[in-house]
């Protein structure tokens, strides 16, 4: 009678699967946490030279406006240590801000944190996801130079808004692991 090799070829397969679950459980305590604070300065005044934040694209015939659905803006904004615009600068907030919602009510982000501070100066942070003030919480999805391979995440709240002079400062916590 044949023998057969299936129970065998299973308990193998299990045996593996457990050793590799061991050890991603213990390349994971290897994991160093970073946590950082800091304040976004935004200036969205359209036609302002000194805006931050510029609409590129969107419906046509409606107006390019944070809650008009499918707007599309640039940012480049300054980051600073403190919300003093004066305060030592940490480093840019790049990417894009897309009206996601068709009520306008939320928006999805996707950007990076580029560091010029001496401790992390070339290092990025790349967070994504959709947003609804005051406050809001997206992912780290990645990074690179000393946030390589980053995972966490990110809150912000606005910290301080001017509508007249469409000027604001968002305070931005973020939480990363990284190997």
């Amino acid at each position: 009678m044949a023998t057969s090799f299936l129970p065998e070829i299973l308990t193998n397969i299990f045996l593996v699967l457990v050793v590799t679950a061991a050890m991603y459980a213990a390349k994971a305590t290897d994991l160093e946490e970073t946590k950082l604070s800091f304040y976004i300065h935004d200036i969205s005044a359209f036609g302002n030279p000194k805006a931050t934040v510029i609409p590129v694209a969107g419906i046509t015939g409606k107006a390019w406006t944070f809650t008009q659905f499918g707007t599309v803006y640039v940012v480049d904004d300054n980051i600073t240590k403190t919300p003093d615009p004066k305060s030592p600068q940490v480093g840019q907030f790049q990417g894009l801000y897309l009206t996601a919602a068709l009520d306008g009510s939320r928006t999805f982000a996707t950007a990076s944190i580029v560091f010029t501070n001496k401790e992390y100066n070339g290092s990025t942070i790349q967070i994504q996801g959709t947003n609804k003030d005051p406050a809001t919480e997206v992912a780290v999805v990645g990074g690179t130079g000393k946030f390589r391979y980053a995972r966490g995440y990110a809150t912000s709240k606005i910290y301080f808004l001017d509508i007249a002079t469409q000027h604001s400062v968002v305070q931005l916590n973020v939480t990363v692991q990284t190997s």
